[in-house]
């Protein structure tokens, strides 16, 4: 978890179902997140990315849950490059309970990069490639988006 860029959240109290745990729906959102966070660390500003006239779009996830997380605890969700190909980067993701480090769940979203105007696939600009596989090893944010 220490070597890997991590996000870490709190859990409220609105993200948590009847079972008063966080809803599944969620984590879909925590990884959005994070990974906004990992593009900031890694490539610099998202509004940047559009300017130069590139997007990435999602084309797959998943999510395998092992244990839950529960309202008021502190949350890591770990963000590490995966796969990189031509024209699409996988991103591993982890959650964890911050206090404990008890795997909660982990996750592997697959982006692939697309054009602004046409939204059609485009080859990784080699500078971004570069940045994606060094990742942001050790970089840790809070839920403001703040280095800690």
């Amino acid at each position: 978890m220490e070597k890997d860029f991590c996000y870490l959240l709190r859990v409220r109290y609105a993200e948590c179902d009847a079972q008063k745990v966080v809803f599944n729906g969620r984590y879909v959102d925590y990884i959005d997140i994070a990974f906004n966070e990992f593009v900031r660390a890694v490539w610099g500003n998202y509004d940047d990315l559009l300017a130069e006239g590139i997007d990435n779009q999602v084309v797959n996830l998943s999510v395998t849950w092992k244990a839950p997380a529960h309202f008021d605890e502190v949350v890591a969700v770990t963000v590490r490059p995966g796969r990189i190909g031509n024209t699409s980067y996988t991103l591993e993701i982890g959650f964890f309970n911050y206090e404990t480090g008890e795997e909660i769940a982990s996750g592997e979203i697959v982006y692939v990069m697309v054009g602004v105007k046409d939204h059609r696939k485009m080859t990784i600009p080699d500078g971004m490639r570069a940045a994606l596989e060094k990742g942001a090893s050790g970089v840790v944010v809070d839920h403001a988006g703040v280095l800690t």
